[in-house]
């Protein structure tokens, strides 16, 4: 898929699950594509659905009844996106007193931090769930587009995971929080794997090499973790050689009906090799067509190389996250393990197709670097996202309605890859302008509040302006009362976040921070 070269900074945390609920949910509708391969046609089902290939044509036979499409205008296409990096590196970098780079802040990311009760399908695949809410600019509404993927049994059965560990031991590796809890995750995840998982291990700083080639966990457990507890820092950072190795290994180790991953972890500042990434993203894209090895970032420091290890990632149809403690380590590597290694559904994209006879206009809230061609939605050699057991995935958009209009508002479809056979399938969901009769901060929304903040914030820290966006200390208060309601912690922290961007922003416009007694 084509995306931007992003910022230089942002990494963030696997939020714990947050269970709230939501308002306005619209219809549900299952959908499986009836051949297997690209490009295959779904069947009809209620509102404004994803065009189809021949859609516009005229060569209905006489009397048949078609319904009428959107224009391209109101139509939005993207790949789904796990990642979370730029949320939690951004409460750091609040936390130690300064403001994130508005190109480092992906909305996305904010939202996608957190984990609404979304209902959960059976088997693979999403659910699709669609609800809003008026906000307080006169004729603006938030949409919100919910997918999820089934959880995975802590003690269920999952296909076993073949995963090589590639570990940057340069120089900058030395600062605290960085090669020390890279190895304490290490160590974790060496006691949390399964017997017939199988592990490798590659170190990289100026030359690559392989500590560990792939070898099953059953009875080589102390074996490994002597092998972590050896690692120190040596030089320069060659990302490039490291990665390199770390396909070559993976793909020696390969295993037919196994989970194949690399896991990067690095703070990705490349000064030695290839410091561009673009001579290694063809090696990385051909392994994952070729044998479905898909790639992990895992990012530490103060200072991370987010574009660097995000082209990597998105290339290797992977995720990426940012750890800075050991209890993060532990919601990474433990918690969250059947997320990260049990892939629920490849390739997969949403569409969400806005009725013109009730919508004026809409916006999405971030994803821009996801972005797919509309035409290209049904296209299944088009890349997409790969999602794990799990997880969620929130798009929110700022919709202006028509006046006095009533009816559909939207339609959502999502399209994905079934792991093992490709086979594709879809899901939709649906929602009408009766789901924006309430006032998006009436009590009992929690959910989708939630999300707003989570989206309202962000766009403030890169310098938006939302419709119907409160300033900084009233979303404070917001996310508060939602953390008071629930006992959240994760949302706690976010209030935090918001406050010490508040007082930042103050600062910066030479102005009161927002406390009346400040000095």
């Amino acid at each position: 898929m084509n995306r931007r070269h992003r910022a230089r900074l942002a990494a963030g945390i696997l939020a714990a699950g947050l269970v709230l609920t939501g308002c306005g949910a619209g219809e549900n509708h299952d959908r499986t594509s009836s051949r297997e391969g690209g490009g295959n046609h779904a069947p009809d089902a209620p509102g404004f659905e994803a065009p189809r290939p021949d859609a516009g044509r005229e060569d209905a036979a006489e009397g048949e009844q078609r319904s009428p499409r959107p224009s391209a205008d109101y139509l939005s296409t993207f790949a789904l996106d796990v990642d979370t990096a730029s949320y939690g590196y951004a409460r750091r970098t609040l936390a130690e007193g300064q403001l994130p780079t508005p190109e480092s802040v992906r909305p996305e990311e904010f939202v996608n931090s957190f984990r609404p009760d979304y209902p959960r399908p059976e088997g693979d695949g999403f659910s699709v769930t669609v609800d809003g809410a008026r906000t307080d600019d006169e004729g603006w509404s938030l949409v919100r587009v919910g997918l999820a993927t089934a959880a995975a049994e802590r003690r269920g059965e999952r296909p076993p995971a073949a995963l090589t560990f590639v570990v940057d031991i340069s120089g900058s590796m030395a600062e605290p929080g960085r090669l020390d809890l890279v190895k304490k995750s290490l160590g974790i995840l060496t006691d949390e794997l399964r017997d017939d998982d199988s592990v490798a291990l590659v170190t990289f700083s100026d030359e690559a090499e392989t500590r560990l080639p792939m070898t099953r966990v059953k009875g080589q457990r102390e074996r490994i973790h002597g092998i972590v507890d050896e690692l120190a820092t040596a030089s320069s950072t060659n990302v490039e050689a490291g990665v390199r190795t770390g396909y070559d290994v993976a793909v020696r180790g390969h295993r037919e009906g196994a989970t194949n991953r690399v896991v990067l972890l690095s703070d990705a500042l490349a000064n030695t090799g290839d410091t561009q990434a673009q001579s290694i993203l063809n090696r990385i894209d051909e392994e994952r067509r070729e044998y479905g090895i898909t790639l992990f970032g895992v990012g530490v420091g103060s200072e991370y190389g987010d574009a660097f290890m995000e082209q990597l990632a998105d290339k290797g149809d992977g995720n990426t996250t940012y750890v800075s403690t050991t209890e993060q380590a532990r919601k990474v590597f433990v918690d969250q393990l059947p997320t990260n290694v049990e892939l629920r559904a490849r390739d997969a994209k949403a569409q969400v197709a806005f009725d013109p006879e009730t919508v004026e206009r809409f916006r999405l809230i971030g994803y821009e670097n996801r972005d797919v061609a509309d035409e290209d939605f049904r296209n299944d050699r088009v890349d997409g996202g790969e999602v794990g057991a799990g997880h969620t995935v929130t798009a929110l958009y700022a919709v202006k309605t028509r006046p006095g209009r009533t009816g559909r508002l939207a339609t959502a479809t999502v399209r994905w890859l079934e792991p093992k056979s490709r086979a594709p399938h879809e899901n939709t969901g649906s929602v009408t302008t009766s789901a924006l009769t309430g006032s998006l901060w009436a009590p009992g929304h929690d959910s989708l509040q939630l999300t707003a903040v989570a989206a309202y914030f962000a766009d403030r820290l890169r310098g938006g302006e939302l419709p119907g966006a409160p300033r900084l200390s009233v979303l404070a208060e917001r996310s508060g009362a939602i953390a008071d309601r629930s006992g959240s912690k994760v949302v706690r922290e976010l209030t935090d976040a918001i406050r010490q961007a508040d007082e930042l922003l103050g600062r910066e416009a030479g102005g009161e921070s927002g406390d009346p007694y400040s000095g």
